[in-house]
């Protein structure tokens, strides 16, 4: 795989003031510290602007930021639903400026879903550097690929791990330590790894999954309304409304 020159990478730095103007451009009125939400939308744009010098040619620059500037207000409500779902699905939530304010599962939720449709419009390296960042800051680890409908709720978020291929379906909840991973890897006659396959699983509309639990395979489906328990190590597919548990713990006296 070719290496493309240090001149033509993107600045870690200029990735990371992307991620760092992103909450004020999504939630200005919490993160905007008094100012406007047109000069946070614009202080958002620069970053962006400026973190794809490298790597966009000058028009391109400008197209992908109207492509993510016409996007903002749809994420805003996307998040929005993923707040709520914080709200309603944590009793020690006082409410929706807490959520905004102080849950990791909203701000990685938050630089995913930015990060996605950075994705989508064909810019892979910058969309991954912001992954990381947010990964570091909260621990929660998703590729800008995976595909999360409106609604998810990342509880604690530490040590969450959300794949390539994952898609993910509306009103689901996912408690720390879940991994949503590949079972295995395809390889060409060549032996190498072949790439842009579905290796990871999909969760359908209202799935609950436990702390620890762990869903892999790309043909691994979860159906609407399951429930997987903590620990669960799952790799077959199930039915709607199924609930998963794994073994329960056994007392011994000394």
């Amino acid at each position: 795989m070719s290496r493309p020159p240090r001149s033509s990478l993107p600045s870690v730095r200029a990735v990371a003031r992307v991620v760092d103007a992103l909450p004020a451009a999504l939630f200005p009125e919490h993160h905007g510290a008094g100012a406007t939400p047109l000069a946070c939308s614009k202080a958002f744009g620069v970053a962006f602007r400026t973190a794809c010098e490298p790597v966009v040619p000058a028009r391109a620059r400008r197209d992908h930021w109207t492509s993510l500037h016409a996007s903002l207000p749809s994420i805003r409500m996307a998040l929005d639903e993923d707040a709520r779902a914080a709200v309603h699905g944590d009793p020690a939530a006082t409410g929706l400026d807490e959520v905004i304010l102080c849950y990791p599962g909203l701000f990685a939720l938050s630089v995913h879903r930015v990060a996605h449709a950075i994705h989508a419009l064909g810019v892979l390296l910058i969309p991954r550097m912001m992954a990381e960042v947010a990964h570091s800051r909260t621990g929660v680890d998703i590729h800008p690929a995976a595909d999360i409908a409106p609604g998810c709720f990342i509880d604690h978020g530490t040590g969450v791990v959300i794949g390539e291929s994952a898609v993910i379906g509306p009103r689901c909840t996912l408690y720390q330590g879940v991994t949503l991973g590949a079972l295995r890897f395809e390889h060409d006659a060549d032996g190498r790894v072949v790439r842009g396959s579905r290796r990871h699983p999909t969760l359908e509309a209202d799935v609950t999954v436990y702390a620890n639990a762990t869903i892999l395979g790309g043909s691994t489906v979860v159906g609407a309304g399951s429930v997987i328990g903590a620990d669960v190590f799952l790799t077959a597919s199930v039915p709607a409304g199924s609930k998963i548990l794994g073994t329960t713990p056994t007392t011994r006296l000394r």
